[in-house]
């Protein structure tokens, strides 16, 4: 099966892990968990030592009791198949399994995240345990989905590693002479004669100062994909056990937004549907979760992922863990759904009593009482999310705009020797997927890969490494009358890191019509003021000096030996009107804006409320063409807003006229039914 589960309303709940608790908690917990609306239970994430506490030693009868009391509650479960940690047995009985750091350093048992991908004694006993579990209750009837693992992550560096990563180089370039071209290993004598020579880069071999430095971009930057795939090719040894016993139960694991280590992309023709776990840096503006959002749904090519887990009020793992205030739960939970959510779910369901996530936010906490703040909303959520049923399920964002995210350009551009390490790729995309937003437009966060032919408008900041025939195909774009932009730093390297014998961007002059000379880096404090005619952009980090191959300037720099040069340009490109935009520098916010709703509003894409601070638009098509127009309130203060069109609010069922105002309460939230 492919795609999410079946269900008739928004799945509800989340981590449940009552294998901590005695039995009679657990009835408790259902009392509660019926009192709060919730419906869906992730159990077993962590239970691998006691589903097997000796090698040769199952025993399921605690997880059938957790299965059975859920389904006779008339709750539907997500099935994890245990194995995201080691039990201590196994570490002992095989040391070989725990993994070698950067450093080279062969860690001990502890903490999560502890296995080595290449080992074969992991990929034998985390398979077998997950096919047992997926015979013993495949056929149950509250089994929802299957989760494998969990939060996948991490690397290893051990000697399995080094020969699984030999065998993949093997693979991927057939021979040594091609491997050295690409790696370009003529540089500093490091031309290999022999695939035994080759180690993973790491402390010990190619690295300086930390993972970000390498003499080789080549080497690291095929050691990342080997590592993506690697943990890739255990979720798929578990996958295919599960399927063996329950070939049509969705199957998934949950990814953790713009997670550097993994390319998800490469994960995401593996998975049934795309789930994720929530939690947004401390200072995150309310686009940073959208953008990871945007990204999750458009691993599957659009279709609705799942939030796996969020917190319902703090999380423990950083050193300060501010407390979510009253509304900010509902509207995060909004936000998810209206960027194609089709389940809203929780970490976690009860405190944990010890360890290093007993004051993880959680429904339910230690004392198990429904009158907290946090269970109120909890249900108040509950009770708004059944109201509106399975309106949403299945809906799908009709985006005419395209963000390129592509972890290829992430690693190389932070890992490369120059211009600036100050750039960081996370913050310089999410700054033109906020201006986009922010303007009204949808957004569909796409790989490299994608096929853009649906598209008007293509953002492509960063684009640092071209690969394949993407240029055509944004070239392609343009022709047939769309814009795309790119920014500084792109067009800079092939897949391998190699820098184009040709002019910078590269493969992307001809649709921007520049040509890049020079570069000047400087400190992050140190400003170049970009003039547009009526704003001034202070730029920052990197300012790149252009020469107009037909392009004309849009905005140009201010100071320094290049003021009146064009930092920002517009290139006329093929018989419909297209246009090709570069931007030679780091803008501000309001430069970026200045950009982003120009090439927006060529094509008709600033939306209604695009001048209302802190209110933010999504929309949703469900697969009967009903329309679906979500409002949330991220601002302090009440908006009021003209209603366009006869709409109705599903969340309190009155009925809108065209004109009629509409008010938003400080984080409100309202789902439109337009007509």
């Amino acid at each position: 099966m492919n795609g999410v589960p079946a269900t008739t309303a928004i799945p509800y709940g989340g981590d449940y892990n009552p294998e901590q608790w005695p039995e009679e908690v657990w009835d408790a917990d259902h009392r509660l968990f019926g009192k709060a609306g919730i419906d869906t239970l992730t159990v077993g994430v962590f239970t691998w030592s006691l589903l097997q506490p000796a090698p040769d030693t199952y025993d399921f009868t605690v997880l059938d009791r957790i299965v059975d009391r859920a389904a006779a509650a008339g709750r539907r479960i997500v099935l994890a198949t245990g194995t995201a940690a080691l039990p201590p047995w196994l570490a002992k009985a095989h040391p070989e399994v725990n993994r070698t750091d950067f450093e080279g350093r062969r860690h001990g048992y502890g903490q999560r995240h502890n296995f080595c991908p290449s080992s074969p004694a992991y990929r034998r006993l985390s398979t077998t345990l997950a096919g047992r579990i997926a015979e013993r209750y495949a056929d149950h009837p509250a089994l929802l989905a299957w989760h494998i693992n969990n939060e996948y992550g991490g690397a290893c560096y051990c000697g399995l590693c080094a020969e699984a990563f030999r065998g993949w180089l093997r693979e991927k370039y057939g021979s040594l002479d091609a491997l050295n071209d690409a790696w370009w290993t003529t540089f500093w004598s490091h031309r290999y004669t022999d695939w035994s020579e080759i180690e993973p880069p790491s402390a010990l071999t190619e690295h300086w100062r930390g993972p970000n430095h390498t003499a080789f971009q080549g080497i690291t930057l095929d050691y990342r994909r080997f590592t993506t795939d690697a943990l890739l090719g255990c979720f798929v040894a578990e996958k295919e056990a599960v399927r063996a016993h329950s070939p049509h139960t969705p199957v998934t694991t949950n990814f953790m937004g713009m997670y550097r280590p993994l390319d998800y992309h490469r994960w995401a023709p593996h998975l049934d549907f795309a789930s994720w776990d929530s939690y947004p840096p401390l200072d995150a503006p309310p686009t940073w979760p959208a953008l990871a959002h945007d990204l999750m749904r458009g691993l599957k090519g659009g279709a609705p992922f799942w939030l796996m887990e969020q917190t319902p009020s703090t999380t423990a793992c950083r050193d300060v863990n501010p407390l979510r205030r009253p509304g900010e739960l509902r509207l995060a939970s909004w936000q998810a759904v209206a960027h194609g959510a089709d389940a809203v779910l929780y970490f976690q369901m009860r405190a944990s009593r010890g360890a290093c996530e007993k004051y993880h936010g959680a429904v339910i906490g230690h004392a198990g009482r429904d009158d907290t703040r946090v269970f109120r909303d909890v249900a108040g959520l509950g009770q708004e999310l059944g109201r509106v049923g399975g309106v949403t399920l299945g809906a799908r964002t009709p985006a005419r705009t395209a963000l390129l995210f592509d972890w290829d350009s992430w690693w190389a551009l932070e890992m490369s020797d120059g211009p600036s390490r100050l750039v960081r790729y996370q913050d310089v995309v999410h700054s033109y997927y906020r201006a986009a937003r922010t303007a009204g437009a949808d957004v569909d966060v796409v790989p490299v890969t994608a096929d853009l032919s649906a598209y008007d408008v293509v953002l492509a900041p960063l684009l640092h490494l071209v690969k394949g025939d993407l240029a055509a195909r944004l070239e392609a774009v343009a022709e047939r009358g769309g814009t795309v932009v790119t920014t500084y730093l792109s067009g800079r390297g092939d897949e391998h890191d190699r820098a184009f014998l040709t002019d910078v961007p590269g493969p992307l002059g001809p649709l921007m019509g520049v040509r890049v000379d020079e570069w000047d880096s400087r400190a992050a404090e140190w400003t170049n003021p970009v003039d547009f005619g009526d704003l001034r952009s202070p730029a920052r980090l990197v300012f790149e000096l252009v020469v107009p191959q037909g392009a004309e300037p849009v905005a140009t720099y201010t100071t320094d030996f290049y003021a009146g040069t064009p930092a920002v340009t517009r290139n006329r490109f093929g018989e419909r009107g297209g246009e090709g935009w570069y931007v030679a520098t780091q803008l501000d916010d309001a430069g970026t804006d200045r950009v982003v709703r120009q090439v927006l509003s060529r094509h008709g894409l600033i939306g209604p409320y695009a001048e209302v601070a802190g209110v933010e638009t999504a929309t949703r098509v469900t697969p009967d063409g009903t329309r679906l127009l979500f409002l949330l309130n991220h601002g302090s203060g009440e908006v009021e807003l003209p209603v366009h069109e006869s709409a109705t609010d599903l969340l309190t069922g009155k009925a809108y006229a065209p004109g009629e105002p509409l008010a938003l309460d400080p984080l409100g939230v309202c789902v439109l039914r337009l007509a």
